[in-house]
């Protein structure tokens, strides 16, 4: 299974994007380097889309949209404020992990995936994508946000399946990532966008200049 194909979102003019930016794409022209799924996590509203496509976008590398490969029947009971058991996430969570793989086997040096992955042992199964290569590297970034914040976005999409009453479903079930997780980034999103992304694209070049160093 293929990704979606991604619309186009502009790049702010802002320095210090473009020079993380500059600084990726120097390190990518490195030979036999480290490949990267950067895996944007967090319950519904949190912009886990809206910042994986500038992200993949900005960094010219493919973007899996997690909620399009969602099942009918998973789609019908989040539409009917159904919450997802375990059972229905796992054939999702290898597809997503599978598809990012594929992206990787192809030539790509990184791909960016948006995946709620709320539980810890949903990110362990995208952890298992580094046992097929030492050169793979799966990093998430949990993007936090008060309720609240969460419930005002989620009002304002149109079109989505996801309503309100899934906000709190979402979050009685979180976990949030423990220390031992090291390769989890927490984001606070309660701010401009201009600086979340910031935040991001400075991130991901310094995890990326430690791997290749």
């Amino acid at each position: 299974m293929m990704a979606r194909s991604i619309t186009s979102t502009p790049t702010p003019t802002l320095s210090p994007l473009n020079q993380s930016q500059n600084t990726y794409n120097r390190l990518l022209s490195i030979k036999n380097q480290p490949q990267f799924i950067w895996i944007l996590t967090g319950p519904a509203g949190c912009g886990k889309s809206t910042l994986g496509k500038y992200l993949a976008n900005t960094m010219k590398v493919p973007y899996i949209e997690g909620d399009e490969f969602h099942p009918k029947a998973n789609v019908e009971k989040m539409a009917h404020g159904i919450p997802l058991i375990d059972a229905d996430r796992w054939d999702w969570l290898v597809s997503l992990r599978e598809t990012s793989l594929d992206y990787l086997a192809v030539g790509h040096q990184a791909v960016v995936l948006s995946c709620s992955a709320l539980k810890r042992k949903y990110r362990d199964v995208m952890r298992v994508a580094q046992f097929y290569s030492e050169q793979v590297i799966v990093h998430f970034f949990y993007l936090d946000a008060p309720e609240d914040v969460l419930l005002a976005r989620v009002r304002a999409r149109k079109g989505h399946y996801m309503g309100v009453n899934m906000v709190h479903s979402q979050l009685t079930i979180l976990e949030l990532p423990e220390k031992d997780e090291t390769d989890v980034s927490r984001v606070d999103i309660n701010r401009s966008l201009e600086k979340i992304q910031e935040e991001l694209l400075t991130e991901i070049s310094i995890l990326t200049m430690k791997q290749v160093s």
